[in-house]
């Protein structure tokens, strides 16, 4: 990989950033164009934040380096931010969802983005073995302290799905993932493939409304939303069946709630 120029790139994130506070975002998004030239691997997330802008492409996910450099940056501080500040309690939401329909106990579960450990240790005692994987080193460390897991990957999730041949698992999770990915379709028949027929798929979104008509966008904050209708269809498409779709409060964002959904589905066996 090519030697990246750190301070003409800082300067050129740096200028882009206090362009778009100012409102002016054609010379913003030249900037985070300068920013992807300097850095075509996109640490800093240059591609999201043009799209954010309503500019350009809206890329099919977020550059795996950003989303590596943002969690190995925010892992230490990581859970008291999310759940302390951002009021995150979606782990806990897929618990008892999954109660109150009467499903698990379940033998395998795979929970993608583990992160620290916030999912796999809500749903620790219905759970045999559990799986986590994370693109995040730092995250995958924290989450390994805390021994919750059986085995335990730095991976992209879409990598991982594709490329797993262990044995197949009967509860996926997927909390707080949607948000960094926007075409689903790699994620959720990479899920069905690694799936016992009847498995069980739960996962979390950011919801676009569905006056806006396309199926994803990135959002105001660099995060990708999708609509209701998207998240069904591809469902369906990729062999699940809906058990529920629930509307939630994923998260505060600058005092306001973050509307998502939290969606149950079952692998058609």
């Amino acid at each position: 990989m090519a030697k990246i120029d750190e301070e003409a790139l800082a300067e050129a994130y740096n200028r882009a950033l206090a362009l778009e506070k100012v409102g002016d975002i054609d010379a913003a998004v030249k900037a985070y164009e300068e920013v992807l030239a300097l850095d075509p691997e996109d640490h800093g997330g240059a591609a999201v934040r043009i799209a954010a802008l309503g500019r350009g492409e809206t890329p099919p996910k977020a550059p795996d380096a950003y989303v590596e450099t943002l969690f190995d940056q925010h892992a230490e501080a990581f859970e008291d931010i999310l759940v302390e500040q951002l009021g995150y309690a979606v782990p806990m939401m897929v618990r008892q969802r999954l109660q109150a329909l009467g499903l698990g106990p379940f033998r395998r579960m795979l929970d993608l983005g583990c992160g620290t450990g916030l999912t796999g240790g809500t749903l620790r005692d219905m759970v045999g073995d559990i799986t986590g994987i994370d693109i995040s080193e730092n995250m995958v460390e924290l989450a390994h302290e805390k021994d919750l897991y059986e085995t335990l990957y730095v991976a992209e999730v879409e990598d991982f799905l594709e490329d797993n041949d262990e044995e197949a698992f009967d509860l996926i999770t997927a909390t707080d993932v949607l948000p960094y990915l926007g075409a689903l379709e790699p994620l959720f028949f990479g899920a069905s493939e690694n799936m016992v027929p009847g498995g069980i798929f739960a996962f979390s979104s950011e919801t676009l409304s569905a006056e806006d008509g396309r199926a994803y966008i990135v959002g105001p904050h660099q995060r990708f939303l999708h609509s209701e209708a998207y998240i069904r269809e591809r469902l369906q498409q990729t062999g699940f069946e809906i058990i529920e779709i629930d509307d939630i409060n994923v998260r505060m964002q600058d005092g306001e709630p973050s509307p998502g959904h939290l969606v149950i589905a079952r692998l058609k066996g």
